[in-house]
C-alpha cells in the first residue's frame, strides 16, 4: 500500500478527479482501489493509474466506488428509536422541521426518516422536510428514483420490519421494493461534499452516520464544523454509534444520549461557530 506509485495515484485522483483522497484513511482508500484494480486485470497501481487516465468510464466507476455507500433502511433501531422522540418533540415545537441526511448513499436514510414521520401519529409528518446529500451522482440517482432489490446479502424485508406494516409506504414485488410517493413528498436529493463545499443553514436535525470512521482524524473536526455550521441554534445531531465529536468541538455540543450518538447543538458562539 505505500510507495511512490500508489501516492501518485491517489495524487492524480485528488487532482484530476476532485476527489479528497488526503482526506481518507490509506487502509479504505486501499480496499476500494484494490476493487477496481481487479475488475480492470490491473496488476499495479502504476497499471491502475494508466488505464484510469485513459478510461473516462472507470474514472466514473471509480469514483462510486470510492464514495461511502454502505446504508439500509433503520440501520441500528434503537438509534431509530432514539430519532422518532427527536421528531416527535420537534415536530410539537416547530411548525416546519427541516432534516439533513448528509453522505446518505443510495437514499434509505432520508426515506427512512420520512416514513418514520409517516408511521408515528405523534409526529406530524406534513411538517418535516428532508434533504438527502452524497458525493455520487450514481447514488443519487437511484435514490431519487426510490427503487431498491433485495439481494442474497440485503433483506430489505428485515431492514423494514422496524415498522409494523412497512407495506403502507413501499411497494414491494417480489424482490423489488419501491417508495411509495407519499413518502418521497417529503424527501429531497442534492450533490453535497462535507470536505469542500460550503455549509447548510438552518437545519433542526442533522443525521451523518458512519461517516467519520472512514476518515482520518485531522480532518474530522473541518468536516464536523461544516454539520454544526449548517444546524440551528438548539438543534440535533446523529453520528455512528462508534464515532465521537471531536474534544475541540465538545463545547459546541451536549449529549443528549450517548450511548446512541444523539447531541444538542448548543445556542451560543463557541469555538469559532457563528449561531444562526
Amino acid at each position: 500500500m505505500t510507495g511512490d506509485s500508489f501516492d501518485e495515484l491517489l495524487a492524480y485522483i485528488e487532482a484530476e478527479l476532485a476527489f479528497a483522497t488526503s482526506h481518507y484513511n490509506d487502509s479504505y482508500l486501499d480496499r476500494r482501489l484494490s476493487s477496481r484494480m481487479r475488475r480492470t486485470q490491473s496488476d499495479t497501481y502504476s497499471a491502475y493509474l494508466e488505464t484510469l487516465r485513459d478510461d473516462p468510464a472507470e474514472q466514473e466507476a471509480l469514483l462510486d466506488a470510492l464514495s461511502i455507500n454502505v446504508t439500509g433502511f433503520f440501520r441500528n433501531p434503537d438509534v431509530w428509536s432514539g430519532i422518532r422522540d427527536v421528531l416527535v418533540a420537534l415536530t410539537d415545537a416547530n411548525e416546519t422541521v427541516r432534516v439533513w441526511s448528509a453522505a446518505c448513499a443510495d437514499g434509505r436514510e432520508p426515506y427512512s426518516v420520512s416514513m418514520l414521520a409517516h408511521d408515528d401519529p405523534a409526529i406530524d409528518e406534513s411538517a418535516v422536510e428532508i434533504l438527502g446529500t452524497d458525493i455520487s451522482e450514481p447514488a443519487l440517482e437511484t435514490a431519487r428514483n426510490g427503487v431498491y432489490e433485495a439481494s442474497r446479502t440485503v433483506d430489505l424485508d428485515e431492514q423494514l420490519g422496524f415498522l409494523d406494516d412497512y407495506t403502507a409506504y413501499v411497494d414491494r414485488d417480489g424482490r423489488t421494493f419501491r417508495v411509495s410517493d407519499d413518502i418521497k413528498h417529503n424527501v429531497t436529493f442534492e450533490r453535497h461534499d462535507l470536505i469542500n463545499d460550503e455549509p447548510k443553514t438552518g437545519f433542526d436535525l442533522v443525521i451523518c452516520r458512519n461517516l467519520f470512521i472512514y476518515i482520518d482524524n485531522e480532518y474530522k473536526q473541518s468536516m464536523l464544523r461544516t454539520i454544526a455550521r449548517s444546524i440551528r441554534r438548539d438543534g440535533t445531531l446523529v453520528i455512528g454509534k462508534a464515532e465521537t465529536i471531536p474534544p475541540t468541538l465538545k463545547s459546541a455540543f451536549t449529549v443528549r444520549d450517548s450511548r446512541l450518538r444523539i447531541y444538542h447543538r448548543e445556542p451560543m458562539e463557541t469555538n469559532g461557530l457563528t449561531p444562526e
